[in-house]
């Protein structure tokens, strides 16, 4: 790949981002939700067990805190509580409550229905992923 084509793609990975936290925007408005608090929601997955501030931070690529700031937003909002870690009592993990798994469902359900990628067809969403998973992956 050329560096101009490297650049066109990169910008344009960007743009879709942008494009989907702009379209999402009144719903994260309702939430007082930020384009750091929502990404931070996210990568809280309820079907696993409540991630620490470590593992949290590496998965958002910010520092300790970067991520205590967003996460007393979120902890302020009701939205997540702060717990021991039982794999580590010195540790502290972050437990989404009731209402930030149902403010979480609500903003990824716009996410998906609002971001270009909506766009696509299963093929283009399968080829796309296989692409990403190839930069993404290890190995």
């Amino acid at each position: 790949m050329s560096a101009p084509d490297l650049v066109t793609a990169i910008v344009a990975t960007y743009d879709v981002w942008m494009r989907t936290v702009d379209e999402i925007g009144p719903v994260l408005a309702e939430h007082r939700l930020t384009p750091a608090t929502f990404q931070a929601l996210w990568a809280i997955d309820p079907d696993e067990q409540p991630p620490s501030m470590k593992a949290l931070a590496g998965r958002l690529h910010c520092n300790a805190p970067n991520l205590t700031f967003v996460s007393n937003q979120l902890a302020d909002r009701g939205l997540v509580e702060r717990a021991v870690d039982p794999a580590d009592r010195r540790s502290r993990v972050l437990v989404l409550t009731a209402k930030g798994r149902q403010v979480r469902a609500e903003v990824i359900r716009a996410a998906l229905e609002k971001t270009p990628l909506a766009a696509l067809d299963d093929g283009e969403l399968r080829q796309l992923l296989t692409l990403l998973n190839r930069v993404l992956l290890p190995g």
